[in-house]
């Protein structure tokens, strides 16, 4: 429904920015101006504004499903991660003495 009146609109966009640009006064810019400042920037916030509901769905899904594999990966007997999965190089754990003879 919703891309419904967006079609919609970006259509009467098309017609205001075709009437500028063929009417005796108007301009080529002033056809590109209407076209972004009454079509492109609303209609892309108006979409993402009320396309976030379905975003944090989404988000929610994924998270379910992701704590899910871990808590399959844990009771399956390991914890699911990389003995060294830190990401950091390998260090000395006691820092070499020199000692003089």
């Amino acid at each position: 429904m919703l891309y419904l009146v967006a079609i919609g609109w970006m259509y009467v966009v098309l017609m205001m920015t075709v009437a500028e640009a063929v009417a005796p006064n108007g301009t080529l810019l002033g056809a590109v101006l209407i076209f972004v400042f009454y079509g492109v920037l609303p209609l892309s916030l108006l979409l993402y504004l009320l396309g976030t509901p379905s975003r944090r769905r989404a988000l929610r899904a994924t998270e379910a499903r992701e704590a899910q594999q871990a808590l399959a990966a844990e009771q399956a007997g390991g914890s699911g991660l990389e003995p060294d999965g830190g990401g950091h190089a390998a260090g000395d754990a006691v820092a070499p003495k020199r000692e003089e003879a």
